[in-house]
C-alpha cells in the first residue's frame, strides 16, 4: 500500500486549528502562568506545571504538524532549544516543550530529535489555546513564556513572521536576567 505525503497531516486536530486565530498579548508579564496537566512523552505520565513551581521554566510551545511534517519555522528552533538544553539546566531552568501531536507521533518526534528536555503531548491543544499562542493551518502558532520560580510569567514571545520564535540569545538573557534584583 503507497502512502502519500499527507497520511496524518489531515485531521480533526488539523480542522480544529485551521482558522487563523491571532496570538494575543492578554497574558501579561508578571501575571501567574495558567496552570496545565499535560503528557509527558517519555514517562507517559501526567505532568503538572505546579511541580515546577521553585525554579525558572521556559515554556517552549512548538509548531509540529505530525511525526513527518515538520514547521520550517520551527523545526530549526528545536534543534537549538535542544543543543542549548544544558545551558538552561546549568541556571537552574527546567524547559518543557509542548507539541500538539498524539502520543505516538510525539513519540516519533521526541526519538526523531533526540530530545533532551521534557516533551508534553498535548492534542486537544487546549494548553496553546490557554496562552493565546494563535493558529494558522492546522496547527497552533509557536510561542515561548519563561516563569521565575514562583510561576509568574516574566518574558513572553508571540509568533509572528520577522521572528516566528525568540532566539536562543534572548531566551538566555531573559533568563539570566531573573536572577538580578
Amino acid at each position: 500500500m503507497q502512502t502519500s505525503p499527507l497520511d496524518g497531516l489531515l485531521s480533526r486536530r488539523f480542522a480544529q486549528n485551521f482558522l487563523p486565530i491571532p496570538a494575543t498579548h492578554r497574558l501579561p508579564l508578571g501575571r501567574v502562568a495558567p496552570p496545565f496537566e499535560l503528557l509527558n512523552v517519555a514517562t507517559g505520565e501526567k505532568l503538572r506545571l505546579v511541580h515546577y513551581l521553585g525554579q525558572p521554566v521556559l515554556l517552549a510551545f512548538t509548531r509540529i504538524f505530525t511525526e513527518q511534517h515538520y514547521c520550517p519555522f520551527c523545526f530549526p528552533h528545536l534543534l537549538e532549544l535542544n543543543a542549548a538544553y544544558e545551558q538552561f539546566q546549568q541556571r537552574g531552568a527546567e524547559v518543557l516543550l509542548i507539541i500538539s501531536t498524539d502520543l505516538a507521533q510525539s513519540q516519533i518526534v521526541r526519538q526523531d530529535l533526540g530530545l533532551k528536555m521534557p516533551l508534553l503531548s498535548d492534542p486537544s491543544c487546549r494548553s496553546f489555546r490557554l496562552y493565546q499562542t494563535g493558529q494558522a493551518l492546522g496547527a497552533p502558532l509557536p510561542a515561548q513564556f519563561l516563569l521565575d520560580a514562583t510561576g509568574h510569567i516574566q518574558f513572553r514571545h508571540l509568533f509572528s513572521f520577522i521572528e516566528p520564535n525568540a532566539s536562543m540569545e534572548r531566551l538566555l538573557s531573559a533568563l539570566d536576567s531573573l536572577a538580578l534584583p
